[in-house]
């Protein structure tokens, strides 16, 4: 039996509203549940019609239960009853994705004796009793006027309106009132939603897990397309301008990537069951696999893709639409005094073209922009435009990369590599980014898709910050910067390839350099940089630095003072280009350090020992002027420190501040330091329960901790943290240390997996001490286990290096040759392992 002949015998029946509403409840789950095998055969804008289409017959059904249950069996025709339902927003659009609202209005006009207002109450209690998400706005024909002019949302949903059912006469008069509208302000209208589109693109950057709906080319980009055509050509639809504001193949290459958004956010919809609009890694699989991708990396390949495609054409065309409502477009006097170049108009630093221009021979738009200024310049959708529509001979001419070479050798080439990439020609003009295109990273740090990422590394390049770096740059000569400038920009183009990457790129530089004319050594030169353009942040962040062997093994790949200067810059734009707030105070004192040691191992052709490295420290410390004051046996003591370390990690001034505090130290005192990082300084002669100190802190995640033992048998610790404690826990803090020196305190731990291949044990590292390795899965309360284990076993940790990211922890610690340690690593690493293989 039909749904409506079961609602007709409810009805006969005198039925309750709850045993209608409750009908209805089960028709919409069951067509709910239907869902994944509708999309299965119905994908894409197909995909969403359809569903539309079933809502509004659900909509249009229960309207029909409330007029017959209102009217019974003297029900007169529905044109007569003075209301009409009308879709609204993406279901107006017929866009509507499966969990999103329903957006309904609801338009009346005041009638005597058809007692609308109770007809509408009944029919939104109706929808909301059978489960319908339903938002919606009711009016009468003469307020919508004044509803759309109170509210630039309230206007925008207008727009998209679509007659669901009713009376016509309603809908008709409803119509009028909307033509109003739409014809009301036009330029106001138009420079708010330019404006809000603003805002959100700024919230909503590119990004690895994208918002299909509200980032840079996503839904929302393609809706302003429309409500701006729709504003100024008075349109139904964008397709009526194909071939006029657009060429039919730009346009199809719009709705191909188009239809794939749609596809991946109803995907995302039904997998979640909810109103999920990003694209986030926990989907990804069975997203991919739903659309019949064979990997989450294609996939997000495509949709990237896909953004890019959607931002580029709606740019344009948005641009080019409200040109004439811009206030601070150029001016008919400015335009006289623009320099005209190759159909391009030059004002300051903004260029734009009036005029519609199909293809230009690539040489031609790289020759006019090496006639420009080296300067960051600005260009206009126009101009974007014109270069999407290059023509670009493949393979290319020797010429064109003399053009190439020459735009290397600016100071200024971001803004270049961004309009090559905004006009999706970028790949094109330099091949060896064909492979890198729009690939997506997922490594939890990356933000960027590679090829924007490389871009983002020269966009650093260009605006280096750090004054030692910038400096460093500057010694550079010309043709060292511009083979900096192609290093920094292709370091990556190696990605996505089964092999190391920095294997890959090594090899795909060389050629890559020999067609700009760059000669044979600076082809090595580059080949040598890119195969080890993570070396220096992996040794900085990983590795001790301070230990001899690790700066000769760095050295010995990065062979000169020459090569360690560019990378240290490299690696400089490299992690700016990741993403905001990458580049930390914390690893750019971590990169300097290894630099300046790396650089004191490259100056000299003997291995310097730990002994004379130690000797130069300390004729710097007895030269100090603070240092002289000191009496000689306090001056004695500090010479006496047993750790190198110490004294290699430390600044004059710093081991001159920690051994002022080490003599006033009675039993044990400490310090909390704020700032860029947040630290705890402990100096201790009564034993302190580390274990239990780190147990209790661990919820600030430790990212660095020293240990080192002074004098007068004063041991020294520095913690230091990743997050910052808000000042109202700071007395909290300072009981948890207080509690820490009373060594009858424990804590209970929970047991990490960590398994024996993932713990390194060096007992070879040097002289003194050995260096253990914890590398395996990022677990809460990791390090407090270590500790506390190491403690039970009477090690004593002398330093320590912690690594984390979300997924990773490689713990690096220095512990002292004691006790037969080394013959009894064994014990010790099942000590930390607990059994696990």
């Amino acid at each position: 039996m039909k749904i409506e002949e079961k609602i007709e015998d409810l009805i006969e029946k005198n039925a309750s509203d709850f045993e209608i509403s409750k009908l209805f409840k089960q028709e919409i789950r069951k067509y709910e549940s239907s869902l994944h095998e509708i999309f299965i055969s119905n994908q894409g804008k197909d995909f969403l019609v359809k569903h539309t289409k079933v809502l509004d017959k659900i909509i249009m059904n229960m309207y029909k239960t409330v007029l017959r249950r209102s009217f019974g069996n003297y029900l007169p025709m529905r044109s007569a009853i003075p209301i009409a339902l009308i879709a609204l927003g993406s279901y107006g659009r017929e866009q509507l994705c499966v969990h999103s609202d329903i957006d309904l209005l609801i338009v009346y006009e005041e009638v005597e004796g058809y007692q609308t207002q109770q007809i509408i109450e009944k029919l939104l209690y109706l929808a909301w009793d059978a489960g319908m998400k339903l938002g919606h706005r009711v009016h009468e024909v003469s307020d919508l006027s004044k509803a759309a002019f109170e509210d630039i949302t309230i206007r925008t949903s207008l727009m998209e309106s679509r007659f669901i059912g009713g009376s016509p006469f309603a809908w008709h008069a409803t119509q009028r009132e909307l033509n109003k509208i739409r014809h009301t302000e036009p330029k106001a209208f138009l420079l708010a939603k330019i404006e809000e589109a603003h805002t959100r693109r700024a919230k909503h950057p590119l990004s690895m897990q994208p918002n299909i709906k509200e980032s840079v080319g996503g839904l929302r980009d393609s809706q302003l397309l429309f409500w701006v055509a729709q504003t100024i050509y008075n349109i139904v639809s964008l397709r009526e301008l194909s071939g006029k504001l657009f060429s039919e193949e730009y346009y199809r290459e719009y709705r191909v990537a188009l239809e794939l958004l749609f596809r991946v956010r109803s995907a995302l919809h039904l997998i979640s069951a909810k109103q999920q609009d990003n694209l986030i890694l926990e989907h990804m699989p069975s997203v991919a696999k739903m659309l019949g991708f064979t990997d989450e990396k294609k996939l997000v390949t495509k949709v990237l893709a896909a953004q890019w495609r959607i931002n580029n054409f709606s740019q344009v065309f948005v641009k080019k639409m409200v040109r004439p409502y811009l206030t601070n477009e150029i001016t008919l006097s400015e335009l006289r005094q623009a320099r005209v170049y190759k159909n391009f108009y030059i004002l300051e630093e903004r260029i734009f073209s009036p005029m519609s221009v199909e293809s230009i021979e690539i040489e031609t738009l790289l020759e006019f922009l090496i006639t420009l200024e080296d300067k960051d310049w600005k260009f206009d959708p126009s101009s974007i435009a014109i270069f999407t529509y290059s023509f670009i001979k493949q393979p290319m001419k020797k010429s064109t990369y003399s053009l190439i070479r020459k735009l290397f050798e600016r100071e200024h080439l971001f803004s270049f590599l961004k309009l090559f990439y905004d006009a999706g020609i970028l790949h094109e003009i330099l091949a060896i980014f064909r492979k890198v295109r729009h690939l997506p990273q997922f490594d939890g740090y990356h933000h960027y898709p590679v090829d924007l990422h490389s871009i983002k590394c020269i966009e650093s390049l260009e605006n280096i910050k750090e004054p030692f770096i910038l400096n460093l740059y500057k010694t550079l000569s010309q043709p060292q910067r511009t083979l900096l400038k192609i290093i920094t920009l292709v370091h990556d183009a190696g990605k996505g390839r089964k092999q190391d990457h920095s294997e890959v790129g090594a090899k795909l530089i060389v050629p890559f350099t020999s067609k700009l004319g760059l000669n044979e050594n600076m082809q090595q030169q580059a080949s040598l940089l890119v195969k080890n353009h993570i070396n220096m942040s992996r040794v900085a962040f990983n590795e001790n630095i301070f230990n001899e062997k690790t700066l000769y093994k760095f050295m010995s790949n990065i062979k000169s003072l020459e090569n360690l200067n560019m990378l240290y810059i490299l690696t400089y734009a490299d992690i700016n280009g990741v993403g905001k707030g990458t580049y930390t105070t914390f690893n750019s004192k971590l990169l300097y350090d290894l630099y300046k040691a790396s650089k004191e191992v490259s100056q000299n052709s003997e291995r310097i020992t730990d002994a004379a490295k130690r000797l130069k420290i300390e004729r710097r410390l007895q030269n100090n002027e603070a240092f002289k004051t000191l009496t000689r046996l306090q001056q004695k003591k500090i010479l006496a420190i047993e750790s190198n370390l110490f004294f290699f990690k430390c600044s004059i001034d710093e081991i001159l501040n920690i051994s002022h505090k080490a003599h006033e130290c009675k039993e044990y005192k400490y310090y909390l330091h704020e700032g860029k990082t947040f630290s705890i300084e402990i100096f201790r002669k009564i034993p302190l329960n580390l274990g239990y100190l780190l147990g209790n802190l661990n919820y600030l995640n430790v990212v660095s901790m020293d240990i080192f033992t002074l004098f007068n048998d004063v041991k020294y610790f520095k913690l230091e943290f990743a997050f910052q404690p808000s000042l109202d826990t700071y007395d909290q803090i300072r009981m948890i240390i207080e509690e820490s020196f009373d060594m009858s305190k424990t804590i209970t731990l929970s047991t990490p997996h960590i398994l024996k291949k993932q713990i390194r044990l060096d007992c070879e590292h040097s002289k003194q001490y050995a260096q253990l390795n914890i590398h395996t899965t990022n677990q809460k309360g990791l390090l407090a286990y270590i500790v506390q284990n190491l403690e039970e076993l009477h090690i004593n940790i002398v330093t320590a290096k912690i690594h984390s990211t979300k997924n990773k922890a490689n713990d690096n610690f220095l512990i002292e040759k004691e006790h037969n340690m080394c013959d009894n690593a064994k014990i010790i690493i099942d000590k930390l392992t607990q059994g696990y293989q």
